[in-house]
């Protein structure tokens, strides 16, 4: 029976593959394990990672490759190394984040970076999948064909490297497309195409003016971009164009600044002409009649700027009053016409109230004059004073402009107020002969007849009386010449005021207190030389004492310290040493001080 086995288990097929694994092997070792390159790394150099400049620097193999049956990739060694786009992978607003979002598939690195391809291959190849250039800041939305209708290839803009951009590549690939707009075009905004364009050509063919603050209308549409946006190289320069008239029209202003620079005033962007002037907008607005004036009747040559808006200053010539009325024509006068003619009295100075409403114009204004008619009452109503200029010339202190009656006179606003019993006194009282001005303020002058003093105590009744009462006296004798001090302020005062007499009486000492009989006129009249208010005794002599008298040290006064009456026990005149030398008298104290002897007589 015959038997079929596999060629490969046969003595000869084992043979052979032992064989030929030994040569594998062999030629491995010797060969440096080039066998197994898939080919050379690029050796272009770029960024240092751990010291690495290029692939081509890296030397084992599974710096990169992994075990196949491992559980890491190959894109977990590539973000080993390049951490920067690990982070990016993480940010769909970064390149490689919006390249892993934009994908239909899960994309490896080798997808958009194959190596082993020669030293100078280049490390980017997009192949078919999609990169994200709107997130470089230029979508290719508007560029999917080149002028030749192809489509565009990296390096038709970015050349041999894909991150570099020449300036000149948009301005020779839409010189092919229109050469007279792109000429145009580069001497007016300049041949940095990216400081405007974005790829998306918001600026381009489809660009809506009036999607911005400044919409282009009437012949604002048919400007050239250049003649508003002169020398602009940026979208800054771009948005900051002026948007007010003046800045580009002031060189077309035919009125050289007269009207200001808000041209818009009184034209639009359908053309200079018509032109309208809106004379409400202005400080002056035309109302009644100044709506139908001709413009020069104000505005003589063609003056705008300036022009007066006062009344007068228009109608001087029109004024019949002939400036008595002053200069405010719209103090009485509208503009709907110099008739009729009101003038409110109230506005002015002088305010018409109670039968100054009702009185005529020219009762005031007298010959038709108006400025500088006075204001004042008694020039108006002097003839009307029936008092004859006795109450003075300020009517309104006691009358009202609703009637000459009732009046009211209030006295407290004259210099005498009324207090007390003057409240109760009727006028006539003090105003005799209906004479009020002039009238004296004193109270004597009334109260003369009433003066229970005959004269006594002067003519100042205010001095012990007031307004209230005759009988509530209170007379400060310390406001006199003799002010009351010591035993004199519980005098009576009948004991100086004899007889009743207050006015002229003496204030000398011995015209109340007589010499005494010790003193017998020894010492002259002035008692106070040895005597005060406070009392009588004890006196002190601080004269010299007379000659010759017992001399001790220059006076005499100190004579063994004795008093005046132990040497003068009758009068000064009289003396005698008998009474203190006969009971053996010693040194005591003295000093001329008299004592308390009972023939002083001080009445």
């Amino acid at each position: 029976m015959q038997t079929n086995r596999l060629g490969c288990l046969t003595i000869t097929g084992i043979i052979s593959v032992f064989v030929t694994s030994c040569a594998i092997l062999g030629f491995a070792l010797f060969s440096g394990g080039q066998m197994f390159s898939a080919g050379a790394l690029n050796a272009q150099q770029g960024d240092n990672y751990g010291g690495v400049t290029s692939h081509a620097q890296i030397q084992k193999c599974s710096a990169c490759h992994v075990f196949p049956l491992g559980a890491q990739t190959m894109a977990d060694r590539c973000a080993a190394c390049h951490t920067d786009i690990a982070e990016q992978m993480k940010d769909v607003a970064k390149l490689h984040g919006a390249i892993q979002q934009k994908s239909s598939g899960p994309l490896a690195c080798y997808d958009c970076h194959p190596e082993h391809r020669g030293k100078t291959a280049a490390l980017t190849e997009m192949g078919e999948n999609t990169f994200p250039h709107e997130t470089l800041g230029f979508s290719l939305k508007a560029h999917q064909l080149t002028a030749a209708r192809t489509a565009f290839d990296c390096k038709d803009c970015h050349h041999e490297d894909i991150k570099n951009f020449s300036q000149d590549t948009c301005d020779s690939c839409h010189r092919q497309m229109d050469i007279v707009f792109t000429q145009t075009h580069v001497l007016s905004f300049g041949n940095d195409c990216l400081a405007c364009h974005d790829g998306v050509d918001r600026f381009g063919d489809n660009f809506n003016h009036a999607a911005f603050p400044f919409r282009l209308n009437g012949k604002h549409a048919e400007a050239a971009c250049t003649k508003c946006h002169l020398d602009a190289r940026t979208v800054a320069d771009l948005q900051s164009a002026p948007q007010d008239c003046f800045s580009c029209h002031q060189r077309d202003d035919e009125h050289d600044g007269r009207f200001g620079q808000n041209c818009s005033a009184c034209h639009s962007p359908e053309g200079w002409q018509p032109a309208k002037f809106d004379h409400n907008l202005a400080a002056f607005k035309l109302e009644g009649e100044h709506a139908e004036a001709k413009c020069e009747q104000c505005h003589v040559d063609n003056v705008f700027k300036g022009t007066p808006t006062d009344c007068y200053s228009c109608h001087q010539k029109d004024d019949e009053h002939n400036g008595a009325y002053g200069t405010d024509c719209g103090a009485c006068h509208s503009p709907e016409g110099w008739q009729p003619a009101k003038f409110d009295h109230n506005l002015s100075v002088f305010k018409l109230e109670g039968e100054h409403a009702e009185a005529r114009c020219e009762q005031c204004h007298t010959s038709n004059v108006f400025k500088g008619t006075p204001t004042d009452c008694y020039s108006c109503h002097q003839k009307d004073d029936e008092h004859d200029g006795r109450f003075g010339q300020d009517c309104s202190a006691c009358h009202s402009p609703e009637g000459w009656q009732p009046a009211k006179f209030d006295h407290n606003l004259s210099v005498f107020k009324l207090e007390g019993k003057h409240v109760e006194a009727r006028c006539e009282q003090c105003h005799t002969g209906n004479v009020f001005k002039g009238t004296p303020t004193d109270c004597y002058s009334c109260h003369r007849q009433d003066d229970e003093h005959n004269g006594a105590y002067g003519t100042d009744c205010g001095a012990c009386h007031t307004p209230n009462d005759w009988e509530d006296a209170t007379f400060d004798h310390n406001l006199s010449n003799f002010p009351l001090t010591g035993t004199h302020v519980n005098t009576a005062c009948e004991k100086c005021h004899t007889g009743g007499q207050f006015n002229g009486l003496a204030s000398s000492c011995i015209s109340c207190h007589a010499d005494p009989n010790f003193h017998a006129g020894a010492f002259s009249t002035d008692c106070a030389s040895c005597h005060n208010t406070s009392r009588w005794f004890k006196a002190t002599f601080n004269l010299r004492h007379p000659e010759p008298r017992a001399d001790e040290e220059g006076s005499g006064i100190n004579h063994g310290g004795a008093t005046c009456r132990q040497c003068h026990p009758s009068t000064v005149y009289q003396s005698s040493c008998v009474a203190c030398h006969e009971n053996g008298f010693e040194d005591g104290e003295g000093g001329g001080d008299d004592d308390d002897g009972d023939d002083d007589d001080d009445d």
